[in-house]
């Protein structure tokens, strides 16, 4: 079995997968200080703001009688970067995140590894060793031809997006530079057209847009084809110009795509110069059981029993 078929553990026994010259691996300690200067330039991760920010934040969870979340500083940070470190953004962004599963039931419950093996195994989720030249994590998600919706339902593919951006979430370097998403559409056929329905589209935006505690900072499409822009021109009037300016669209134009991405954190298949080859998506998923306890937990987070969301 090669190295990037299996788990490996490090001196903390903390789990990773070795590609001989880079690893897949949760990055939960302090970001390095270019970050953490760039989170005082542009985030206002200041002392004396910091601190105010997290105790004002700790004091509105503590108003909401029916939300039920830890109280630590780290939980605290991971809101109130996105945000700027404001606190009522942040409890704003909060209570959207955990709104999520009561409005839309199942496509956000059971965030948990174990349930998502159908959309690991698929290989159509990827999460890139190497992050880009600003420090964002990298996910591709493969849904054209490769993607069947009849081994996973488009609400699990949902579910697995989800569980990825959680990991990152709790990743300090990620919640100061954010992450870019790559989406391949190669091959996209006109049956799976029919999977993006109005609802459909409309959750995700609401994700996105409303409830995702990440800085997205770009959204890479490739190999689209005239199909898929055509869905796109469909849903594209709801996309607020924020989100517009970040998504961009390259064909088969990887020179394109490696003008925003630098070339040696993506792989040959983008037009990159990385040597290191992805393992199975089945591996993935495997690396991501390992925090399976961490996961339980945080889908245990949110609202609890008898609160009712104002429509």
């Amino acid at each position: 079995m090669g190295k990037a078929e299996c788990i490996s553990y490090d001196e903390h026994k903390l789990p990773y997968i070795d590609l001989g010259s880079a690893q897949i691996r949760m990055e939960k300690e302090q970001a390095p200080e270019w970050a953490l200067k760039k989170a005082q330039d542009e985030l206002r991760e200041v002392p004396g703001v910091k601190e105010q920010a997290i105790k004002e934040l700790r004091e509105l969870i503590q108003n909401e009688k029916y939300l039920n979340l830890p109280l630590d500083d780290e939980y605290m940070m991971m809101f109130l970067r996105p945000t700027h470190y404001y606190p009522e953004s942040a409890l704003k962004r909060l209570k959207n995140f955990y709104h999520m599963k009561l409005k839309y039931g199942a496509a956000c419950e059971n965030i948990i590894p174990s349930k998502l093996r159908n959309v690991f195994e698929a290989n159509i989720l990827n999460l890139l060793p190497q992050r880009d030249q600003h420090g964002r994590r990298l996910l591709v998600l493969e849904a054209g031809k490769k993607w069947k919706p009849s081994q996973v339902p488009l609400v699990d593919l949902f579910r697995g997006i989800q569980l990825t951006v959680l990991g990152s979430m709790v990743e300090p370097y990620s919640q100061i530079c954010g992450s870019v998403v790559i989406i391949d559409m190669e091959g996209l056929p006109l049956s799976h057209i029919t999977q993006f329905t109005p609802s459909f589209a409309a959750m995700l935006l609401d994700y996105i847009q409303e409830c995702i505690c990440m800085r997205l900072k770009a959204v890479h499409i490739v190999n689209n084809s005239y199909i898929f822009n055509m869905l796109f021109a469909v849903f594209k009037p709801f996309i607020r110009e924020k989100l517009r300016k970040r998504i961009f669209f390259h064909g088969k134009d990887y020179k394109s795509l490696i003008s925003h991405i630098e070339a040696k954190a993506l792989p040959p298949k983008y037009g990159g110069s990385a040597t290191w080859e992805l393992p199975h998506g089945k591996v993935l998923g495997e690396f991501f059981e390992c925090y399976s306890k961490d996961y339980e937990l945080a889908d245990s987070y949110g609202y609890t029993e008898g609160y009712k969301m104002k429509k």
